[in-house]
């Protein structure tokens, strides 16, 4: 069988050890990400699987309408919003998936990375160090200040967990069914959305992206943010409405961010106006590219296809491609 792996903008696949299990098959890795259907359709033809790295690419109609040859795809990663599942029934393409991915701990570890880098300010003073100067700056100190999740699910549960731990008042917000939750946790649930921005030092996203979370955060929210305030979001960019975060910074509320994610990655050439605003800090979508969370999810994705190239698929997001 021969397999063309996606979007794997590290070279981490052929350094984890499921690899070696596919031995028998023709593996073909590409580390960039192309947009373009038609040549995209032809990177893809005369293979019978394809790895989809995350949601790198988008497996849609216009590309699985192009494919006369590929037959199953694994994909990695919990999202799904970027596979069309009808149109892949329709081309007979099966799909499988993983059943839990566990990839909440290293996105909830970047969150804090970040929310320390930029408070203690420590992109600048590395940089000043190295120029031979010594401590330009004083840092902000977390005890006391007032943490804000916006999204208490499992990431934003661990990062609410650390923030109690330094001694910061933790609030947090979501739908009406999050407010038990939340106050069950020990933790605070403003009566409203404009307290929440408003009361907020740190203000950590961790949101499930779909099309109703889609600009969930806009203009006016961010312009209830006090001067001091740190924004993160390691999450996905498409939460906040384009455009709206880098407007709020260049006004001044909130006063910094922190970002791990973007409307479109991968960022290349700092084609991208955050990363040249000086109270913004940027890192190329780390939070789960930790050498643990690409070995499970590759080795599942391994699991799949061999069960696929023995004509025994599992895990399927549509058996119904099989009949």
């Amino acid at each position: 069988m021969k397999i063309i792996v996606l979007d794997d903008w590290s070279n981490a696949f052929r350094q984890m050890a499921c690899f070696k299990r596919l031995h028998e098959h023709e593996v073909i890795v590409y580390h960039d990400t192309i947009t373009d259907t038609d040549e995209l359709a032809r990177r893809l033809h005369g293979a019978q699987a394809v790895v989809l790295t995350q949601e790198r690419t988008r497996f849609d109609r216009p590309l699985i309408e192009k494919l006369d040859t590929i037959r199953f795809a694994a994909q990695t990663g919990s999202h799904r919003h970027h596979i069309d599942l009808v149109a892949c029934n329709e081309k007979k393409i099966a799909v499988s998936a993983p059943l839990k991915t566990g990839t909440g701990i290293s996105t909830a570890e970047l969150t804090w990375a970040l929310i320390l880098a930029s408070l203690r300010n420590l992109p600048h003073e590395v940089e000043q160090l190295k120029k031979g100067l010594w401590q330009t700056s004083f840092g902000v100190g977390l005890r006391g200040l007032t943490l804000g999740v916006y999204g208490m699910g499992g990431i934003g549960t661990l990062v609410a967990q650390v923030g109690k731990a330094f001694g910061m008042r933790v609030i947090g917000w979501g739908r009406e069914s999050s407010r038990k939750k939340i106050m069950d946790a020990g933790y605070e649930m403003p009566q409203t959305r404009e307290e929440f921005f408003s009361e907020c030092d740190v203000l950590s996203l961790h949101i499930f992206a779909n099309d109703q979370t889609r600009g969930i955060i806009g203009e006016e929210d961010l312009a209830l943010m006090k001067p001091s305030a740190l924004l993160v979001n390691t999450s996905r960019a498409r939460l906040i409405k384009e455009g709206a975060l880098v407007k709020a910074l260049k006004a001044g509320r909130p006063g910094r961010a922190a970002v791990d994610v973007y409307e479109h990655e991968p960022v290349f050439n700092a084609n991208h106006p955050l990363l040249h605003l000086p109270n913004v800090i940027c890192t190329p979508h780390l939070g789960y590219a930790v050498e643990q969370t690409f070995e499970m999810l590759f080795e599942t994705a391994v699991e799949h296809l061999l069960a696929f190239s023995e004509a025994q698929p599992i895990n399927l997001l549509n058996p119904e491609a099989l009949q």
